[in-house]
């Protein structure tokens, strides 16, 4: 009877520590995952930064090139700022298909990174048909 109790007492020692590090082992998965997406999200946003910047100084430059060759710096930033009133509409009708499944894939693809080998390897089986 006491060979039997002592064999579950290591049983459930056994259970416990198995149990303590899965809890560890997931725990370090949700860290690195994590880590993973800010800094991704921290490039991207240093990268649309310095590209707004530029963009800002390039149109400021093209308002004011318009401007000089009508010989009115109010029209150059108007047909500017027109121009870009369309860019956001157009924006605004396909954003849907064009910022919102990418985010959401980007997001997946970063929780999921095991998926995207199987993926790839579906597509290229896939290609060579």
């Amino acid at each position: 009877m006491k060979d039997t109790a002592a064999h579950i007492e290591i049983l459930c020692k056994k259970v416990k520590d198995y149990t303590n590090t899965n809890v560890s082992l997931y725990k370090l998965k949700a860290i690195d995952t994590t880590a993973d997406i800010v800094s991704s999200i921290v490039s991207k946003a240093l990268l649309i930064l310095i590209v707004s910047t530029f963009l800002l100084f390039l149109n400021i430059g093209l308002s004011l090139y318009i401007g000089k060759l009508l010989e009115s710096n109010y029209l150059g930033f108007l047909i500017t700022s027109s121009f870009y009133l369309l860019l956001g509409i157009s924006f605004y009708i396909f954003r849907k298909s064009l910022v919102e499944n990418s985010i959401s894939n980007l997001v997946i693809r970063k929780l999921h990174p095991e998926n995207n080998i199987n993926t790839n390897l579906i597509s290229n089986e896939k290609a060579c048909e």
